[in-house]
């Protein structure tokens, strides 16, 4: 069993930048590929970035290429989000999720676990 607790999460302004992190425990890490999700108030949660076991190969939805950059420390069992050039439609909740399938899937429900989620709001 995996758990995982997401950081990082805040208020901050348009154009400012935050450092998310993804804390996994009871597993092994590197043997999972790992993602982040987000979930905006009255929307479904959407697929944000992945990234491999290795930690060699990223994915990201449209919408974050270039602002967004995922990397995964497996030696400190640790994934991270860091988001620059932040937009107010960046405000959501931010979920990192473990699974086995690769490449990634964009589907929340493909993932084996899932963290409890941080809050990121951009104000504008």
């Amino acid at each position: 069993q995996v758990q995982l607790v997401e950081s990082g999460g805040g208020l901050v302004q348009a154009g400012g930048s935050l450092r998310l992190s993804c804390a996994a425990s009871g597993g092994t890490f590197s043997s999972y590929v790992m993602a982040w999700f987000r979930r905006a108030p009255g929307k479904e949660r959407e697929f944000v970035a992945a990234i491999s076991r290795s930690g060699r190969t990223t994915y990201y939805a449209d919408s974050v290429k270039g602002r967004l950059t995922i990397s995964r420390d497996n030696a400190k069992n640790t994934m991270y989000l860091q988001m620059n050039s932040l937009k107010p439609e960046d405000t959501a909740a931010y979920y990192c999720a473990a699974g086995t399938y690769y490449p990634p899937p964009q589907t929340w429900g493909s993932y084996d676990y899932w963290g409890q989620g941080t809050q990121v709001t951009v104000s504008s």
